[in-house]
């Protein structure tokens, strides 16, 4: 029932999402404070099996986003670097000033993704490993989800990852001038 739950909840944001029914509640923000809360939000979950670090500067530039929706991303990319990596792994969340970006990256070295199915990482329902990812509890709209989200803020969200050494997702929000 949870695990049903939890599909209906994500269909539901991508309905929403497409229907262009979302509302943005916008808001000026330094990325910094809010990257640092979510991290520590995790820490107690991760230290059971993960080193989990954050590197962010004391301040970034600042942008125009929906915090509740840019927590949700980083929920959603640090609960995949959870499943992902294995006991005694290493969990980074870093962010920088990139020109006129905001450029937020997870890292990890758990067991990475085939380079076959990096294209179709960001589609609904898409599993790389489908009897893992749904004994771990994914319904496979996570990342369309973060996509969708980092779209509606007009930036960008990218992979990177090697089988066996581990997986980098970045995005980017525009940074206000």
């Amino acid at each position: 029932t949870d695990r049903l739950s939890r599909l209906v909840g994500d269909i539901m944001d991508l309905s929403k999402m497409d229907a262009r029914e979302i509302t943005l509640d916008l808001k000026i923000l330094d990325l910094t404070g809010l990257i640092v809360q979510v991290v520590e939000q995790l820490l107690p979950r991760a230290a059971a099996q993960v080193e989990l670090s954050c590197q962010v500067p004391p301040s970034l530039p600042l942008v125009l986003c929906d915090p509740d929706q840019i927590q949700q991303v980083l929920l959603n990319l640090l609960d995949n670097a959870l499943k992902y990596t294995p006991p005694g792994g290493k969990i980074l969340v870093r962010a920088w000033p990139e020109e006129n970006w905001v450029k937020v990256a997870v890292e990890d070295n758990g067991v990475g993704i085939p380079k076959e199915d990096l294209p179709r990482l960001f589609e609904r329902f898409y599993r790389v490993d489908k009897a893992r990812s749904r004994a771990l509890g994914g319904t496979g709209l996570g990342l369309a989800i973060v996509k969708g989200i980092i779209e509606q803020h007009s930036g960008t969200v990218a992979v990177t990852s090697q089988p066996g050494i581990g997986t980098k997702f970045t995005f980017s929000l525009p940074a206000i001038e």
